[in-house]
């Protein structure tokens, strides 16, 4: 191609991608209308709109899928044309459009992560569960990219489940582990028990599943599939009558799947002893209308849309190796980034508590010495309180009367009441006889030798032998005694 010719052709390229046509205009409407629809619950081709609009809309953005402008468009359109087509039972055709949406190269995060997800349970439906984990776990991350944590947890919950059917069931329970501590909305706490009870199905914990689904329907959820999971359950345990209910309960379900119709007639034919001939050849034929008819046919539908996404997965260069590194790298500095938050709060906690310590110290101190002073206070009180008693009490008629010296019992008695149980103490604790208390009754008066021995009538001379006795009794010199007596017996 020469120079001249080459100019002409980006020329008329460029043209081409200046030009907005008019077929790309309403393509574009049609998807707003059908963005709108889809934001009120609706479907655009089934609630309002033309299905075969909705069509031409995909086909005219799909020809121009390359301008940049129309790419987020263009997803859109997958992703309504898409549901459109698996509503009307066309999987095969779905699968092809959610494909052309991954390929469209959109950083509509969240939109991929709806195509994703419908690209799940088309693959679920045929029972290749792995590839339907596998694109439930690309979901997830599409909305996770989207920062949308609400539809994440919802794809773990499908990753869960799938994984449940796998019979991989510490890895499901971890991601169900994962859900509960995060229950960001009712209806997902529900989804995530009926995953549990499937769970509980697979690993023959029956009594689990029923009281899984229990708890589900306390949370006012009431889908045909927990009834299914509740039948099963009863009938894998052999509670006949309570899973011929459920099946029955389920086949009026207005919205039960033929698949969940299909099963539970199979409970009824089998379990129910009531049936008569008639009724038996009727519930086969409906089941086998079912599988004939409808069953039969979708499943080979799903088949081949699967092939045609395993096709396109091989097709694609595999670029997980990129990804690893990439989480790998991710994983990496969010652990040292963990590392180093968890580090400085440590040390943050760390000097919190050092203040706290150094306050709560220095609180006690002040305590103590406040305690100390009151303390010492209270000891200076006391104590001149008693060397004011004894000054009273010092000469012998005082002695005799007030403290009714000839009657020991009763002295004894009076001693307690003024000096803080000195005779109590002396008598119990520290084991001394009645000649003995006296002596340190009248050591505490501060009375001399003359005096104490005119009171316990005894030489002088005996006196100062006396007390040096019962000084070494109580641990102490005659020289220290009064003031032993008064800090260690009154005071203690």
């Amino acid at each position: 191609m020469n120079v001249k010719n080459l100019i002409f052709v980006c020329s008329i390229a460029g043209l081409c991608l200046a030009c907005s046509p008019r077929a790309i205009r309403e393509a574009k409407g049609v998807v707003a209308q059908a963005d709108s629809l889809w934001q009120a619950g609706q479907m655009y081709g089934i609630d309002a709109g033309d299905s075969a609009t909705l069509a031409q809309a995909y086909e005219t953005l799909n020809t121009f899928v390359l301008r940049t402008s129309s790419l987020g468009t263009f997803s859109h359109s997958c992703y309504h044309y898409g549901k459109l087509l698996r509503a009307k039972d066309n999987p095969v055709e779905a699968m092809q459009v959610f494909i052309n949406a991954t390929r469209s190269h959109t950083r509509d995060y969240h939109i991929l992560g709806r195509v994703y997800s419908n690209m799940g349970d088309i693959a679920h439906l045929t029972g290749d569960y792995s590839l339907s984990y596998d694109m439930f776990e690309r979901s997830a991350n599409m909305f996770l990219l989207n920062g949308d944590s609400l539809l994440y947890y919802y794809g773990l919950n499908n990753m869960a489940f799938e994984l449940a059917e796998l019979s991989r069931n510490d890895e499901a329970l971890e991601l169900l582990q994962e859900i509960e501590t995060h229950p960001i909305e009712d209806y997902l706490v529900a989804k995530a028990w009926e995953t549990k009870a499937k769970l509980y199905l697979n690993i023959n914990k029956y009594d689990s599943v029923l009281w899984a689904i229990n708890h589900l329907h306390s949370l006012g959820y009431h889908q045909p599939t927990g009834y299914v999971l509740q039948a099963r359950a009863f009938e894998y345990s052999g509670q006949i009558d309570s899973a011929l209910y459920y099946a029955q309960k389920v086949l009026t379900l207005p919205d039960a799947s033929e698949q969940n119709k299909y099963n539970m007639l199979y409970i009824l034919l089998n379990y129910d002893s009531t049936l008569d001939n008639e009724e038996i050849i009727a519930l086969s034929a409906q089941r086998s209308d079912i599988e004939t008819d409808v069953l039969i046919p979708l499943h080979n539908q799903w088949a081949m849309a699967v092939q045609l996404l395993e096709q396109d997965l091989t097709r694609k260069p595999d670029l997980r190796w990129l990804y690893a590194i990439i989480l790998t790298l991710f994983v990496i500095g969010v652990c040292i980034y963990i590392y180093m938050y968890r580090k400085h709060k440590r040390q943050e906690l760390l000097t919190q508590k050092i203040d706290i310590l150094e306050q709560a110290t220095s609180a006690i101190q002040e305590k103590h010495l406040e305690l100390t002073e009151r303390y010492s206070t209270d000891l200076n009180r006391i104590e001149n309180e008693i060397n004011s008693r004894c000054t009273m009490l010092q000469t012998d008629e005082n002695i005799k009367k007030i403290l009714a010296w000839k009657n020991y019992k009763k002295m004894c008695n009076i001693v307690d009441k003024q000096f803080y149980l000195l005779a109590t103490k002396l008598r119990d604790k520290r084991s001394l006889k009645e000649t003995e208390v006296r002596i340190c009754i009248l050591t505490l008066l501060n009375c001399g030798s003359e005096q104490m021995a005119v009171l316990l009538y005894k030489s002088p001379t005996s006196i100062g032998t006396l007390k040096r006795r019962v000084a070494k009794k109580l641990g102490t010199t005659s020289g220290e005694m009064r003031t032993y007596l008064i800090e260690n017996v009154c005071l203690k």
